[in-house]
């Protein structure tokens, strides 16, 4: 049963000139049609390249950021029809971690006072006794000692820092965590403790996860479904291990071909797919497939006029590729210009046929 539903969700923000910018002159389309769901307690993974639209999402569905048009459904409860006061009762359930631990953490309160202030606005526990106990028994939750209470964010390590961001969500029993970058900010040996300690509260505290990361060792390691965003769209949905394994659409084939593998010989053989181009503008998105100024895969008669719908080609599989069987099967062939290189392998010249 999904907990969170998101139905066709974009957020377009405005592009205003003028000299007091009052003429919009046209819109960023940050995020542009976004469906999925998020099963309790189970964590879906959001990867992309930076600018796709994921950390915009992230907000929209805690309404940090209003919606465009779309449905952000939680528990039956569609969060963008609530009115504010009902929104923020009902934001108890559902809370963030931030990508900076140090800059989401306020440097003039000491940790006591940051765990006590969500409590004290949603009206838990009567008084600062009872507050303190509950944020001393959150801080050993996260791997801290009570004696930290005292403390100021300057004086934690990053690893530190981001416990107490998951210890200020944890302090009022969401249902449900979005974590934006989580361990991005954190050194590579930091990392893994911190995803360790993720998992070990989702299995204690039955958590639900929306984990928004770029990183896809990060994603692979803790999601249980995967959705890979392109230009404020999804292109590829599907159960975690299925997607590493067999990815469908040309932009997460040429994310997974970025992966280094452990293996030097496998490294050196396998296929390489070299993006080409610049991303393209959300003020400015190609029509059709907006994956098609870039897919070493194109059929221009088709992606450059018509975008695909993101359609299930196998059980849990979702992809939003023309093509995605033909490519699989190899009887579509790249372009020249765009075509995949083993790794070391010189690119196709011009007028020569692809690899």
């Amino acid at each position: 049963m999904s907990l969170l539903e998101l139905d066709d969700v974009k957020v377009h923000f405005p592009v205003r000139r003028g000299a007091f910018f009052d003429r919009t002159v046209g819109h960023v389309r940050a995020v542009d049609g976004v469906s999925l769901g998020v099963e309790a307690g189970r964590t879906y993974g959001l990867v992309g390249e930076s600018g796709c639209g994921k950390t915009t999402l992230g907000r929209a569905v805690l309404r940090l950021t209003d919606i465009t048009s779309g449905r952000v459904v939680f528990d039956g409860t569609d969060l963008a029809a609530l009115p504010a006061e009902e929104m923020r009762r009902t934001r108890r359930r559902l809370q963030m971690v931030f990508q900076d631990p140090l800059g989401s953490l306020d440097p003039r309160q000491n940790i006591e006072s940051l765990l006590a202030e969500g409590m004290a606005a949603h009206g838990i526990g009567t008084d600062r006794a009872g507050r303190r106990a509950r944020s001393a028994e959150i801080l050993d939750r996260v791997g801290l000692p009570a004696g930290a209470l005292s403390r100021y964010p300057h004086e934690f390590s990053g690893g530190q820092r981001q416990r107490i961001g998951i210890a200020r969500a944890l302090v009022l029993e969401p249902d449900l965590i979005i974590c934006d970058e989580p361990v991005s900010a954190l050194d590579v040996s930091i990392q893994a403790q911190v995803l360790n300690l993720l998992e070990d509260l989702q299995r204690s505290l039955n958590l639900t996860y929306l984990v928004i990361a770029h990183d896809l060792a990060v994603v692979r390691h803790i999601s249980d479904r995967v959705g890979v965003m392109y230009l404020g769209t999804l292109v590829e949905e599907a159960p975690s291990d299925t997607l590493y394994a067999a990815p469908r659409h040309p932009y997460t084939r040429a994310l997974m071909s970025a992966v280094p593998v452990p293996d030097p010989d496998l490294e050196d053989a396998r296929e390489r797919i070299l993006l080409r181009g610049d991303l393209p503008s959300p003020a400015d998105p190609p029509a059709g497939c907006r994956f098609h100024t870039r897919c070493p895969w194109r059929q221009p008669e088709r992606c450059a006029t018509e975008r695909p719908a993101l359609t299930e080609t196998a059980p849990g599989h979702r992809v939003a590729c023309h093509f995605a069987d033909e490519i699989a099967a190899g009887t579509v062939r790249p372009v020249r210009d765009l075509a995949p290189r083993l790794l070391g392998g010189d690119a196709p010249a011009d007028g020569e046929a692809a690899p």
